[in-house]
């Protein structure tokens, strides 16, 4: 396992370096609101079907190794080209080739640790913390440094880190577990469960607010006056909120099912989403990234060990890609769509209202949904 923590690691600090930066940078080369949105909005949308298409095809051919080191060259050479289209209409294909590629590595990757763990694949946390650390000591890290040299050295990090990513990819073992069945009848047993299709729904709602979040709150601290320090703080506080999470996510899912912790995620992000948008002082939004480890962590953990558990053996790739492409890549997508247009027509708070109001109709639909079981789990905590 140590050089997965390691792969977390580097991943999520190259990502902590780039992405919550891209639409200051896409602003700071005169794009519009509307542009920006479909810019960040490409990225999730494409990873839709990315993710999904990619675990498919790692699953049908058994190349999961090969796919997941070419994903993480295609990658570095698409952000390498972003950084030299400076036009909107240059930039459409090369963010496309950008989601293409990265969608399926974690997926990749995620398949094969919880594959690794065998019969522990509760302590997955254990593992998928490490990301936490990396994207809260890089965030904290770029956000000091590019006050001084400017947003083009978030393109330069991580490309360097992307180019030890490799190596590291390299050592990773990549271990699968034996089809049951043929892989065509268990992706239609997979895509005909009832209550995997309502948890992909209630994840794409969050999907979309957080997406919402991760594009338009530098936009909105911005707005508000807040230098790069305090945006990339927020990356940090809400990193650190991460980690006990991820730490304590075996015992969180022995003790709960994953619905209910679901359930507690929708929760935290209306609250988060509306704490955002009643922001008075920039500074508000270092405690509001607190909650992020509720919201973010534990609707993660909740869905690798929804998808592990829902996948028809053999399909784990399949199932982490579809899950994936529901949270990072058709909510993500509705995310910055929606945002930007939001953010064009009324303002910089109006996103994040948004964001607030659909998530709260979705934890009501699904609380309601399983009501009983809720029940059982909140009398059960009561008893012991």
């Amino acid at each position: 396992m140590t050089i997965a923590k390691t792969f977390y690691f580097i991943f999520f600090a190259a990502a902590a370096s780039l992405m919550p930066f891209l639409a200051l940078y896409y602003q700071g080369l005169g794009l519009s609101g509307r542009e920006i949105g479909l810019l960040t909005g490409i990225v999730p949308l494409a990873t839709l079907i990315s993710a999904a298409v990619w675990g498919a095809i790692a699953d049908a051919t058994h190349k999961h190794h090969l796919l997941l080191l070419a994903a993480i060259i295609g990658t570095a050479v698409s952000v390498y080209l972003m950084l030299e289209a400076n036009t909107f209409i240059l930039l459409i294909p090369v963010v496309t080739l950008y989601a293409f590629f990265l969608a399926p590595i974690i997926p990749l990757v995620d398949n094969s640790v919880l594959a690794a763990l065998g019969a522990r694949k509760d302590e997955y946390g254990r593992q998928r913390v490490w990301g936490s650390y990396g994207w809260g000591i890089a965030g904290a890290i770029i956000g000091f440094a590019i006050q001084r040299t400017g947003l083009d050295l978030v393109f330069y990090v991580y490309l360097g880190l992307f180019f030890i990513l490799f190596f590291v990819a390299h050592r990773l073992p990549m271990t699968e577990e034996p089809i049951s069945e043929p892989f065509w009848r268990g992706l239609r047993t997979l895509i005909a469960n009832r209550h995997w299709l309502l948890f992909l729904g209630i994840s794409l709602i969050a999907g979309m607010s957080l997406g919402i979040m991760l594009n338009y709150l530098f936009l909105l601290l911005e707005a508000m006056g807040a230098s790069r320090t305090i945006m990339g703080l927020t990356l940090t506080f809400a990193t650190i909120s991460e980690i006990p999470i991820f730490l304590y996510s075996a015992k969180l899912l022995k003790r709960w099912d994953a619905q209910f912790l679901l359930a507690v995620a929708m929760t935290a992000m209306v609250i988060r989403a509306f704490a955002y948008a009643g922001m008075t002082a920039p500074w508000q939004a270092l405690l509001i990234s607190l909650l992020h480890g509720l919201s973010f962590g534990l609707m993660w953990i909740a869905g690798v060990a929804y998808a592990d558990k829902s996948a028809p053996a053999g399909l784990g790739a399949t199932a982490q890609g579809v899950f994936n492409s529901t949270v990072s890549g058709l909510g993500w997508a509705s995310g910055a769509f929606i945002g930007g247009f939001l953010l064009q027509k009324f303002g910089v708070t109006a996103p994040f209202q948004w964001a607030a109001w659909s998530s709260l109709l979705a934890l009501i639909v699904f609380t309601w949904t399983y009501r009983k079981s809720f029940i059982r789990q909140l009398k059960t905590v009561h008893i012991t």
